[in-house]
């Protein structure tokens, strides 16, 4: 569940030389909290450049004093206004200061290691007592979509294969600022910090934030607001004390090739100050989100003290405040969050509808997916092994198998329609599939949730007593749920008469049925192979294989395992437990 969704109950910090105070944060019907955040920058407005230029920064670039930035070569070692690089990003986005470069130039960073936060190159404006606010301005608009300003890792054109590391440092509530920034790519870096610490961890893990110096830590990755088409694109967002990227009231954004992993709080969290609510279509593919809600290890990188909501902490992967938007999830992974993995609940806004295609979801403690609206699941894996954490070296206290751990949870409003086709669905929680009525709506009978071409998979319940995962659930009146050319075995109360097309009650053949070890991909003795029916049927599987004219059940098709590409099997093991890194 996102936080803060009924307001905060006091002022946040404000920006510049306010001191911090302290700050009860209300909490949402899950009982969690964020940090106190300051309210962000206002976003800055600097000319568009009249002819658009190309910046650089290397190590052994020099100061804005020395180096031009617009030559891609090092300091000479003497003089004034060189044809050379600079030497850190600040450079050009100076703390307390005004961008040196404008709407519509470039900014490329060479490889390497940059200190963002107090004691950086360019950061002679902050102060000690003031660190949290050492932070670069809003990256500058460019002058439209066509010509974005760019802040580019080097080798962002060839497959970013070193990425320069943009660590915090001195606790800056984030490192890089997309306030009020339109029009602008992001692509080629890593995104952390140097320390394990998380902000306000109950289990010894704790940040300082009282006393400079404060440490080698950051709270968020990336900061937006009021941002329009924007793209992130070749991103590793990690190890952050609060969160991977904070971002609300976004417009039209494309999010590709993006890992956030490893922050101390959430992953992505769209719960801002003021609105929420995003708008336009928002597009994410090839988006890794994973171990959010625990610390991450520094040096090694390694999850630890993973905490949940009743020990302090929170925990989604994903999560927003209320809003509206096209969403569009494909050929992602939600894994080993403390909460919900993709958890979209509050996509509530008139208007709003979710796509989720070729997609993981595993592992997370609490629902694996989550949506309001009109929803469109295909080719999805949602295993929801919610009792992952317990016992592990590296929990400290997590709510296994929070608000029932089901697979699927779709919320709908008035004659809203969903479905769910060519999925493999299993889990330990209370149900594979829950459907409810999102409160104040009435939902009387136009609604629909068509299941087809899926497999439902059912387990003992975790400390669930001797119960059984059930098919689905709902509240709605009359039932909205239609099932078609389904599998469905070791359910509680399994559909009877078995649907049209369906077999139940019969294991679907999968390569490893285990909840830990799960592994969905079909035998050559499956009775999934070929009945499937071609209605509605999505043209390739979760892979990216393309599926003949009788679709195979499941979320994949069957082919010889010579060309399996598979996701690779996450294990109760704490030596496979980090995935990614």
């Amino acid at each position: 569940m996102a936080l803060t969704r009924t307001g905060i109950a006091c002022a946040r910090v404000l920006a510049l030389a306010l001191l911090i105070t302290a700050c009860a944060v209300a909490t949402s019907e899950s009982g969690g909290a964020t940090p106190d955040t300051p309210a962000p920058p206002e976003a800055a407005a600097p000319a568009q450049s009249s002819s658009p230029t190309t910046y650089y920064v290397r190590p052994d670039g020099g100061s804005a004093e020395r180096c031009t930035g617009r030559v891609d070569a090092a300091y000479p070692g003497s003089g004034t206004a060189q044809p050379c690089a600079w030497d850190h990003p600040f450079r050009a986005l100076p703390p307390q200061g005004d961008p040196r470069i404008g709407g519509g130039d470039t900014l490329i960073v060479a490889s390497g290691s940059y200190m963002m936060g107090y004691g950086a190159p360019g950061a002679g404006a902050c102060e000690a007592d003031a660190a949290f606010d050492c932070m670069m301005p809003p990256v500058p608009s460019g002058p439209d979509p066509d010509h974005p300003t760019r802040i580019l890792g080097a080798g962002w054109e060839s497959g970013c294969s070193a990425s320069p590391e943009l660590w915090g440092t001195e606790r800056p509530w984030f490192i890089l600022n997309l306030t009020g920034s339109d029009n602008v790519e992001v692509a080629c870096l890593e995104i952390t910090d140097h320390s394990t610490c998380v902000e306000d961890h109950t289990g010894g893990l704790a940040c300082e934030r009282d006393n400079p110096p404060f440490g080698s830590w950051a709270a968020v990755g990336i900061y937006a607001e009021d941002s329009a088409n924007v793209t992130l694109r070749d991103l590793n967002v990690h190890g952050l004390a609060v969160g991977g990227v904070n971002a609300g009231r976004l417009t039209d954004w494309l999010v590709e090739r993006v890992r956030i992993a490893g922050n101390g709080w959430s992953g992505w969290d769209g719960d801002i100050e003021g609105d929420d609510s995003n708008a336009g279509t928002l597009t994410f593919r090839q988006w890794t989100v994973e171990w959010n809600g625990c610390g991450e290890t520094y040096p090694g990188g390694q999850p630890t003290g993973c905490w949940g909501q009743s020990a302090g902490g929170y925990g989604d992967g994903v999560g927003t405040g209320a809003t509206g938007g096209h969403w569009i999830v494909e050929d992602s992974a939600f894994q080993y969050n403390t909460s919900d993995g993709l958890d979209l609940l509050y996509a509530r806004e008139e208007g709003s509808q979710i796509e989720i295609r070729r997609t993981v979801a595993r592992g997370n403690a609490g629902d694996q997916i989550k949506t309001s609206g009109p929803t469109t699941i295909e080719n999805v894996l949602a295993v929801s092994n919610c009792g992952a954490f317990e016992g592990q070296p590296f929990t400290h206290s997590v709510d296994p198998c929070r608000a029932g751990g089901s697979a699927i949870a779709l919320t709908l409003r008035t004659a809203d329609q969903a479905t769910v086709v060519n999925s493999t669905v299993t889990g330990e929680g209370d149900c594979a599939l829950i459907v409810e009525c999102q409160e104040g709506y009435d939902c009387s009978g136009a609604e629909s949730v068509v299941l087809r071409n899926s497999i439902f998979l059912g387990n003992p319940e975790f400390q669930g007593g001797g119960d059984t995962t059930c098919l689905a659930w709902t509240d709605i009146d009359p039932d909205p749920i239609a099932i078609d050319h389904a599998i469905v075995d070791g359910v509680k109360n399994p559909p009877d008469p078995c649907p049209a097309g369906s077999q139940c009650g019969v294991s679907p053949g999968l390569v490893d049925e285990g909840i830990d070890t799960f592994d969905g991909h079909l035998l050559e003795t499956s009775p999934a192979i070929d009945s499937g029916t071609a209605d509605g049927a999505p043209a390739d599987d979760l892979e990216g294989r393309p599926r003949d004219a009788t679709p195979d059940i499941g979320a994949y098709e069957r082919w010889e395992p010579v060309a399996w590409t598979y996701v690779p099997t996450v294990l109760r093991d704490p030596n496979l437990m980090n995935t990614g890194k």
